[in-house]
């Protein structure tokens, strides 16, 4: 029961940060959206990592990021191993191909990508900084695994939905952007719960990408953002 309640909380989280960015972006604009080419490009990443864990037995040793090991590639390689079963090896490639695509739209394909790798550096740093290594590591990898860095680049769209609710004046005759306002800051919110309730590697880990997300939009990286408080972009 206890893995069955952590697996649906951290789905129910995926699943907020998903509707944050349709509801930035639009879900009536997608189908007239360019293909997301930087996504697509990471989402055959890692169909490409999973065709090497089954044609070699060996892959997990050699790219999996075990302190034990020694190898520089490991931080990186390791995120597109995947080690949760048939099951956790769907999901996670699924999310990454709809937030990865969701983020390029909205940041363009470098800071996408910059984000994701952001995901992937960073967790580890904070971890040390806030003293949450070791057993406690907020990073939910498990030594492999692209969830983290999906999960903290997601939190991006809920951090810029909220950006573009504030410039947008925060209200309007329908409760749109009142209900939009609450959908973003569910994900920190139920993030550090899941963190502090179930000791959830995903949900600090989205507090820490709704962090930076935040501020890349307060930024205007690269100016979408901007122009979505203006109206929702059609690129």
């Amino acid at each position: 029961m206890e893995t069955l309640i952590f697996n649906a909380t951290t789905a129910g989280l995926m699943v907020l940060m998903f509707k944050g960015g349709l509801a930035l972006l639009g879900e009536d604009t997608l189908r007239q959206r360019r293909i997301p080419w930087a996504a697509v490009g990471l989402t055959a990443l890692a169909l490409a990592a999973v065709a090497v864990q089954f044609l070699w037995s060996g892959a997990m040793d050699a790219f999996d990021s075990d302190p034990a090991k020694s190898g520089w590639w490991r931080v990186l390689t390791s995120v597109f191993m995947q080690n949760g079963g048939l099951l956790g090896g769907a999901w996670n490639i699924a999310t990454l191909a709809v937030i990865a695509a969701l983020a390029e739209w909205l940041w363009g394909g470098p800071l996408m990508l910059g984000l994701f790798l952001a995901g992937i550096l960073l967790p580890e740093h904070l971890d040390a900084l806030f003293g949450l290594g070791g057993h406690h590591s907020t990073d939910p990898r498990n030594f492999a695994g692209s969830s983290g860095a999906t999960y903290f680049l997601g939190a991006t769209l809920a951090a810029a939905l909220l950006l573009h609710v504030l410039r947008s004046g925060g209200a309007d005759r329908t409760g749109a952007h009142t209900k939009d306002a609450l959908l973003a800051l569910a994900v920190p919110v139920l993030g550090l719960t899941l963190w502090f309730a179930q000791s959830n590697g995903h949900g600090l880990v989205s507090t820490y990408g709704f962090t930076l997300g935040a501020a890349c939009a307060a930024a205007g990286l690269p100016g979408r953002v901007g122009r979505l408080a203006r109206g929702r972009a059609t690129a």
